[in-house]
C-alpha cells in the first residue's frame, strides 16, 4: 500500500499533522488551559477577592493560546534559515506547509483575541498590545540580532521578558475588570519571568549525542555544567518568587511545601543529567521543567484552598 505524499494531502491534514509536530494540541491546550486558569485564580487570591466569572477565564484561555501560537509562528520566521540548512525534515522545509500560510493564520488569530479582550475591557486590549508590541520586536530581534546572538544570556532576558508580559495579560483579566491591582502581584510576574528561563533552558540543554551543527543550545554554548547551573539559578528564582507570593497568599508553608514536591525530584533530575548526559535524561530534564513550572502556577493560584493559615 502506497504512503499518500504529504503535498497531496488536503489543507486541514496538512495543518493537522503541522499541529502535532509543532505545536501539539494535546499538550498544549491542558497546559495553558492550567497557566491561564491559575493565572486568573491568583490574581483574585492575592487581592483577597471572589473568583471572577467564567468569563474572564474563557478570555485568559483564549488569549494565552493565541500568544503561544504567534510565537510558535515568529519562531518559524527566525529560525527558517537555520531549518533549511540544518534541519530539513521539520515541516516548512520540507513542504508540508509554507511559512507564508502560518504567518497568515497567526495573524488572523490576532482578531478574537483583539475582540475578546476588548469585550472584557478596553484596557485588556491595551495590556494585549503591548504584549504584541514586544512579540514583534521579538521577532526582530530588536533590530540588534549579532549583538544578541553573541551574548546568550541577554538574548534569553530579552525573550523572556515576553512571559511576564503575557501574566500580565491573563491576571489583568481579573484585575481590571475588577478595578485595582493586587499588591504583590510582582512574585507572580517574577515566577513568569523566571519559569519562561527554567522551560527555556529544559527544551536547550541537550546531551552531546543530540547537538547538531547549525543548531544554538545553552549545552554548546557554555557547555553542560554552566548551563545547568544558570537553570539552577532561575528555578532557585522561581522557587522563592513563589514562596514570597505565598507570604503576600498568608499560606507560605503550604505553598512552599506544594513547590519543594516537584523541586526535589526536578533537582535530582538535573544532577543526574549533570553526572551523566544522555538522551534518555535529556527528555526527563526537559518533561521535569514542564512540570515544575507548571507545578509553581498551580501551588500559587490553589494552594491557599488547601488549609488555614500557615
Amino acid at each position: 500500500m502506497s504512503v499518500r505524499p504529504e503535498q497531496d494531502m488536503s489543507l486541514p491534514a496538512r495543518l493537522w499533522r503541522y499541529q502535532a509536530e509543532r505545536f501539539p494540541l494535546v499538550q498544549t491546550v491542558p497546559l495553558l488551559g492550567a497557566f491561564s486558569a491559575a493565572s486568573v485564580t491568583a490574581s483574585a487570591r492575592l487581592a483577597d477577592r471572589p473568583l471572577p466569572g467564567v468569563t474572564a477565564y474563557l478570555v485568559a484561555f483564549l488569549i494565552v493560546m493565541v500568544f503561544f501560537w504567534q510565537m510558535r509562528a515568529l519562531d518559524e520566521v527566525k529560525d527558517a534559515d537555520t531549518d533549511r540548512r540544518y534541519r530539513p525534515e521539520r515541516p516548512i522545509p520540507r513542504g508540508l506547509v509554507s511559512l507564508k500560510l502560518i504567518l497568515s493564520l497567526a495573524g488572523i488569530a490576532a482578531v478574537p483575541a483583539a475582540l475578546a479582550a476588548f469585550v472584557l475591557s478596553p484596557f485588556v486590549l491595551v495590556l494585549v498590545i503591548i504584549a504584541w508590541v514586544w512579540l514583534a520586536l521579538m521577532s526582530v530581534e530588536f533590530f540588534a540580532s549579532e549583538f544578541l546572538h553573541r551574548s546568550p544570556a541577554l538574548y534569553l532576558v530579552s525573550h523572556m521578558a515576553i512571559m511576564p508580559l503575557i501574566d500580565l495579560v491573563l491576571t489583568g483579566c481579573e484585575w481590571v475588570p475588577a478595578g485595582s491591582v493586587p499588591s504583590g502581584i510582582w512574585t507572580f510576574l517574577l515566577m513568569s519571568f523566571a519559569n519562561g528561563c527554567v522551560i527555556e533552558f529544559g527544551r536547550k540543554i541537550w546531551a552531546p549525542e543530540n547537538e547538531r551543527e547549525g543548531v544554538e543550545t545553552y549545552s554548546s554554548a557554555w557547555g553542560i555544567h554552566r548551563s545547568l547551573i544558570a537553570l539552577a539559578v532561575m528555578t532557585a528564582i522561581a522557587f522563592l518568587a513563589l514562596v514570597i507570593c505565598g507570604v503576600y497568599l498568608q499560606r507560605p508553608l503550604v505553598t512552599a511545601l506544594c513547590g519543594l514536591a516537584v523541586l526535589l525530584p526536578f533537582a535530582w533530575t538535573l544532577f543526574d543529567f549533570a553526572r551523566n548526559p544522555d538522551l534518555k535524561r535529556q527528555k526527563r530534564l526537559e518533561t521535569l521543567s514542564g512540570v515544575w513550572v507548571l507545578a509553581c502556577y498551580l501551588a500559587a493560584a490553589f494552594a491557599p484552598s488547601l488549609g488555614g493559615a500557615s
